[in-house]
């Protein structure tokens, strides 16, 4: 049986909220600072390490404050922040110069035309669907053959998510966000159609021990999240998916 509705009708009032009551960044997305902070800089480092990327134009499905559009929009690409929450973009919209493109809309059933973007991101968003199989084919269908999607997701894997949901369970709590496996936002990027299907771990500690986050970031750490999967299973926060829609859409 299906999660009902009620969890993301909920997520969608507080995310209002957030964008309501907050004016910094990560409290309209309802992110730590910190955990905002770290999340940045891995997309930074991600982008700024793929060349082949198309880099025309792109869409941030589930904007928030639009704290990763104006990232892309400095890099001189044109982009287009989405999100449900209308507080939020228009926040982002009163952070941002002209160059962006704003627009409400539901990640399940983006209200733009097919296969008009060279890429898209979708960053905290997931955790406050019902499942990820909407956002998914939502996104894409709308970039182009040899386009690129990255989704994150919180690790339902992690030790201190498992021992989280764990303790949910026992003191009869409804759950608060979605964690998700790794394999499964995998398989359904393939049923979808996109290959090369790439992960990346991210590691996000604590606020209170977020002075020692450099550690985890550390080229050696690095090799290890990349090279011994089961650490990143384990001890990741969270993690990116990455996955290309082929040229050829006969191999969709």
């Amino acid at each position: 049986m299906n999660k009902p509705r009620s969890f993301e009708k909920l997520w969608r009032k507080r995310f209002e909220k957030f964008a309501t009551q907050a004016e910094d960044d990560a409290g309209i997305a309802g992110w730590s600072v910190t955990g905002l902070d770290a999340r940045l800089r891995k997309f930074m480092e991600i982008w700024n390490d793929t060349p082949d990327l198309n880099k025309k134009i792109w869409l941030d499905a589930g904007c928030g404050a639009g704290t990763y559009t104006r990232f892309i929009a400095q890099q001189g690409v044109d982009i287009v922040g989405l999100d449900y929450s209308f507080p939020s973009i228009q926040k982002a919209k009163s952070k941002s110069d002209d160059s962006i493109t704003w627009c409400v809309g539901d990640i399940n059933k983006i209200p733009l035309k097919p296969h008009t973007f060279d890429g898209a991101i979708c960053f905290g968003v997931t955790q406050a669907l019902d499942n990820s199989g909407g956002a998914v084919q939502s996104l894409t269908k709308i970039i182009k053959p040899g386009g690129y999607v990255y989704i994150d997701a919180l690790n339902d894997r992690c030790l201190p998510h498992i021992c989280e949901q764990f303790t949910r369970r026992i003191l009869n709590r409804p759950i608060h966000l979605r964690y998700e496996n790794q394999r499964n936002l995998s398989d359904l990027m393939r049923h979808d159609g996109l290959t090369d299907i790439q992960i990346y771990w991210l590691p996000i500690l604590p606020t209170r021990w977020y002075r020692y986050q450099w550690i985890v970031e550390t080229r050696a750490a690095k090799w290890i999240w990349h090279h011994i999967p089961i650490f990143g299973q384990l001890l990741c926060h969270a993690f990116i998916l990455c996955g290309k829609r082929p040229q050829d859409e006969n191999n969709a």
